[in-house]
């Protein structure tokens, strides 16, 4: 093994060569768990999981593939769905158990919503764009013209996506003479129903958005179930940018969200979420995460693309950028409104001599404090 270009976990006099066997693209891409940095300290769960590892459902047009507690057993309030549809392809109507939150990472998606008011809502999404359908509600997504990729979270981290409710099946399960009478039609006219569900399948492409809307009423709910997130300017701060969606400005969410770009070098300052978990889905760069919780015990993780990170309520963290390209990731909150606590902004407003007394620091220290919020710096 060539031990110069091969990393090895060694720290100062701490550690020895890995002769192997061992797999070095793994631990080339989570160097700081192959040689965790000294602060690490104790043993926290698991927080990272890729989709890269999780079992891809292959079907007509297009795939899904999921990570729930099953992959990540720390992540018990939520969980997420990577889906891919191609031109024209449906993600059959259906509903869930659980609300679903969703973001649009490539191509153009048509979701089609009805309500317990009967509402019909049908909006064309593009990337950065979000939905939120709650539990119990109808709906189908289909791939526009060049198709469409989209990440899905659920509120709930035991959901599967092979376990929704699907109209294909709800009519295969019952009667056929219910059927019928449920629809005032002949069963002769239920002959070629699915046995089975369809899922994900092929249509052709939809018809432009308002030719589709002018075939139904013209009765949307009084809330969309969409935010047009692709519009949103993001707040700048030195080392990179945030959007924030939450129920002030997209009511109808139950779950929160930040859209974050971090520039290199760039870090999202140390802080805790108050009231909601962090489930993270990294979408491009090159990241570190060190999570702290009580009995002084720190845990540093790496992520890249198509890492999923899981933050619990109330332990500390930040995200730096150790890459030569920015990182953008998602974070997702179950919360309609996220409450996060700044270590930074805390120091600030409290009292100097407190401060001095807690950390043994000098003046420079307690003088650059920043008391105005600043949640990315450099």
């Amino acid at each position: 093994m060539d031990t110069i270009s091969t990393p090895q976990p060694i720290r100062g006099d701490k550690g020895a060569t890995d002769p192997g066997p061992r797999n070095v693209e793994l631990d080339l891409q989570n160097p700081d768990i192959f040689t965790p940095p000294e602060t690490d300290h104790g043993s926290l769960p698991n927080l990272k999981f890729s989709f890269s590892l999780a079992h891809n459902r292959l079907e007509d047009g297009g795939w899904a593939r999921e990570i729930t507690v099953r992959e990540l057993p720390v992540a018990k309030s939520m969980a997420g769905v990577n889906m891919r549809l191609g031109p024209g392809v449906v993600r059959e109507l259906h509903w869930h158990k659980e609300a679903e939150w969703s973001y649009i990472t490539e191509g153009k998606a048509r979701l089609t919503v009805v309500d317990a008011q009967n509402s019909v809502f049908i909006d064309d999404l593009s990337p950065g764009d979000m939905w939120l359908v709650p539990a119990g509600i109808p709906h189908s997504i289909q791939g526009l013209g060049e198709g469409t990729e989209f990440l899905l979270v659920f509120d709930d981290g035991a959901f599967s996506e092979n376990e929704t409710l699907l109209v294909t099946e709800l009519f295969a399960h019952t009667p056929r003479s219910v059927i019928a009478k449920n629809f005032g039609v002949g069963e002769e006219h239920f002959a070629n129903i699915p046995k089975s569900e369809k899922y994900i399948f092929r249509l052709p492409v939809p018809a432009p958005l308002d030719v589709v809307r002018a075939q139904l009423p013209d009765r949307p709910p009084k809330r969309p179930y969409t935010y047009h997130a692709s519009n949103l300017k993001p707040d700048r701060f030195p080392g990179g940018t945030i959007k924030t969606i939450d129920a002030s400005i997209f009511p109808e969410t139950t779950l929160s969200a930040h859209v974050i770009e971090l520039e290199p070098g760039g870090l999202r300052e140390i802080h805790w979420h108050t009231d909601a978990d962090e489930w993270t889905y990294y979408l491009s760069g090159l990241a570190r995460v060190t999570v702290f919780d009580a009995t002084d015990k720190a845990r540093t993780f790496n992520y890249g693309a198509g890492d999923v990170g899981f933050v619990p309520r109330t332990m500390a963290h930040y995200v730096e950028n150790i890459g030569n390209t920015p990182v953008r990731f998602v974070n997702v909150f179950n919360s309609p409104h996220d409450s996060d606590i700044s270590l930074n902004q805390w120091l600030a407003l409290t009292p100097p001599d407190l401060v001095r007394g807690h950390l043994n620091v000098d003046d420079t220290f307690i003088e650059a404090l920043r008391r105005e919020p600043s949640p990315i710096t450099r």
